[in-house]
Parts: structure tokens; sequence; C-alpha cells
């Protein structure tokens, strides 16, 4: 496999529903956040590409950011209220404007869900429709029980700043990386 380490796009293959391999490449980008800032300024970047029916995971430790993202996104996107982290409620809802349309954003915190069929027991599969903006943390907890992203996000601590790891694999996520503008602080 060549990785094209230039522009950060690597060569995948996913199996279509005819079993023909097909190729797919995966857009990557990483970016060093120096502080929490940085870090809201990616999340007020990230609300400017969202579109429908789009899944993100954010991976990352306790306490590197993820709800900090997720918060300026949601805000960047006109949620005037306030955005609780849903680590106690497993999910919280929004509605957000996406094109002069309302249109609903569900914050998930799997955290503290003991295994995936708890995922299926509350209903929330039926959420991730095509029309839902769905934003994860701790997605490992739900397994294969929970779609694939079209984004995943990890926030890794690195000394006192961090680094967001961002890939797209689907189409969707891909044009969200292609078009997201964001430049951290110097």
């Amino acid at each position: 496999m060549i990785i094209d380490t230039i522009c950060g796009i690597v060569p995948l293959y996913h199996i279509t529903y005819d079993a023909r391999l097909v190729p797919l490449t995966m857009q990557q980008k990483t970016f060093y956040l120096n502080d929490e800032t940085d870090t809201c300024a990616l999340g007020k970047a990230l609300a400017h590409v969202l579109e429908r029916g789009l899944t993100i995971y954010l991976h990352g430790d306790l306490g590197a950011g993820k709800t900090t993202l997720t918060r300026a996104m949601l805000r960047e996107a006109g949620h005037a209220g306030k955005v609780k982290s849903p680590t106690y409620t497993l999910v919280e809802p929004y509605v957000i404007d996406l094109n002069g349309q309302a249109v609903e954003l569900l914050h998930f915190d799997l955290y503290r869900m003991g295994c995936p069929e708890e995922f299926l027991e509350a209903g929330f599969r039926e959420h991730f429709n095509g029309e839902t903006i769905c934003i994860i943390e701790w997605a490992e907890n739900a397994g294969s029980e929970l779609p694939p992203p079209d984004i995943a996000i990890t926030l890794d601590i690195t000394g006192d700043g961090r680094t967001a790891h961002m890939s797209a694999s689907s189409g969707k996520g891909m044009h969200c990386l292609e078009t997201l503008r964001f430049s951290p602080h110097c």
C-alpha cells in the first residue's frame, strides 16, 4: 500500500453490497492544539462543515477535551442554551441551524455503558438515520452495535496541549474534512 504523506490520503478498500472491492481514500488531518482556546476554535471550524446524518466519534482520555470540542461546535452551530456533558444521561439532544433548517444533533457519552447490548436496549440505534447528526464519546463501549463513523477524531494529551488526529471514512466525512478551514494559534 502506498501512503501519500504529503496530502494525508491513505488508500483503503471496503466491500460493497455485491462483494466487489471498491477503492476508497481516507482523508486525514492532524493539528496541534496549544490550549482550550485552540480546541474551541477547532470545534467552531467543525460546526461550519457539519452535514445532515453525519456521525462523528470522539476518542481521547478523560479530560482530553472531547466535550469542550463539542460544546464549541454546538454554540457555533447556533445552540444558545446550556451544553451539558452527557456522562450521566448518556445522550443530550440539541437542535441546530444547518443552512437555514433545523437539524437534530445528539451528543452521546457512552463512558458509563456496561456492554454493547445496552446501546440497543436504550433504542439509540434508531437515531443513526441519515438525518440526525450524532457525536459519540467513548464509541468503543458500544462495540459493533454502533454504526461506523464518517469522521473519527482522537484528542491526545501532548505536553500542555492536545494533538487532534482526524480521519474520514466515508464520502460525507471526506467532504467535511476537505472543506474544513482551521489554523491553530502559534
